[in-house]
């Protein structure tokens, strides 16, 4: 199943995403945030994420739709 994201400018470097995903979890153990409440800001950020794909799908979805004349 395709996502309905455009190109982003640079190319999704998986090795970049991981080494990303690594730092800001060390940063935020380090800064006190329990295993829990990386779970929980994980969840946010899909919910996040979420939102904005459906709201993209449903403009594209009546982008498409054909006018109605009164």
């Amino acid at each position: 199943m395709a996502l309905p994201f455009g190109d982003t400018p640079g190319a999704r470097d998986a090795r970049a995403l991981s080494i990303l995903a690594k730092t800001i979890y060390r940063e935020l153990r380090t800064s006190g945030f329990e295993a829990r409440d990386v779970i929980a800001l994980a969840g946010e950020l899909l919910g996040q994420v979420t939102s904005e794909v459906k709201g993209g799908a449903r403009e594209t979805a009546l982008r498409a739709a054909p006018k109605r004349r009164p």
